[in-house]
């Protein structure tokens, strides 16, 4: 596959997660964030897992788990939580900067070091997503801002290291995808359980939002994120996400009359302008997104370019 077409398809996931919001307010019961996470998690797992049909074996079943809780299981909450604390879209600006975050951490854990071009495209687009969602607001609540950091470190570690690990043997995208919803679901249900309690009642408008975010917003958007990651950089999917903020503006202005200010849309000019210019940063050729890397091979380059890093140290 084209590297071309391998970013439109990842590219997928954050264009169809920044519908999220207006779905939230226009088809799903109110304040219930963790039974919203669970219903967009748990059902697209299990139904990933039935398409696919495999299971974690040895070491994966711990890997499973720890990517589960960073993606989905630990993000979910602290996102939520975040954007319910924290005014003026300060949780969408510290989302922002999800692509440095990504940046130092594979230049930690997969020895990749990131150019000052690719720090630039990063800091312009979250920017330009500040210029977007950002409103004038009184004192931020910590407890909100720690949850906004926490969410943010979430997901980019869950980005690295699934990098890293690559996936097993004759395994697909959508199995790893399968798991790692599966595991995060489960790992929010208690949570739901003991802080909203028991399920609200659900009407036909509920169950269709419901069902759109776990089909499109979940199981297809997560299946093409992972399958992205294996044929793009870290980073270089990680810059895709501004998309996000930017088609949750979008999606206000044309579905919900929400009127864009000039500054906004100089943000939303900016912010997409760099998440393109982040997908023609020059770098390693790209794999096919079905010869994701095995983590076998992946653990071994990792291991030759720390030792490559350490020699020209």
């Amino acid at each position: 596959m084209k590297r071309a077409t391998a970013i439109l398809l990842t590219a997928y996931a954050p264009l169809t997660w920044g519908s999220t919001y207006a779905v939230t307010t226009e088809f799903l019961p109110a304040d219930r964030p963790l039974f919203t996470g669970l219903m967009r998690a748990l059902p697209a797992g299990l139904l990933l897992l039935l398409i696919a049909r495999r299971l974690p074996r040895g070491e994966w079943w711990w890997k499973s788990l720890v990517l589960g809780a960073l993606n989905i299981g630990a993000f979910f909450p602290l996102l939520f939580l975040s954007a319910y604390r924290l005014p003026g879209g300060m949780a969408a600006v510290v989302g922002s900067v999800g692509p440095l975050f990504v940046a130092g951490l594979s230049a930690l854990l997969l020895a990749d070091r990131p150019s000052p071009r690719t720090l630039l495209t990063g800091a312009a687009a979250a920017l330009g997503v500040s210029l977007v969602v950002l409103r004038a607001a009184g004192a931020l609540d910590a407890v909100g801002l720690l949850a906004a950091v926490g969410s943010t470190a979430s997901m980019s570690t869950g980005t690295v290291l699934t990098k890293r690990w690559g996936r097993p043997d004759g395994v697909g995208p959508l199995a790893l995808t399968g798991w790692q919803l599966t595991a995060g679901g489960l790992l929010i249900a208690p949570v739901a359980l003991l802080v909203e309690g028991a399920p609200p009642a659900l009407d036909g408008r509920n169950v269709a939002g419901y069902v759109y975010l776990s089909l499109a917003g979940t199981a297809v958007a997560y299946w093409l994120w992972f399958r992205g990651i294996g044929s793009l950089s870290a980073t270089q999917a990680s810059l895709l996400g501004p998309l996000s903020p930017l088609t949750a503006a979008v999606i206000g202005w044309a579905a919900l009359g929400q009127a864009l200010t000039a500054v906004q849309l100089g943000g939303m000019a900016l912010a997409f302008a760099a998440t393109v210019f982040g997908q023609l940063r020059p770098g390693r050729p790209a794999t096919d997104p079905e010869t994701f890397s095995s983590a076998s091979k992946t653990e071994r380059k990792v291991s030759v370019d720390l030792e490559n890093a350490a020699v020209r140290r």
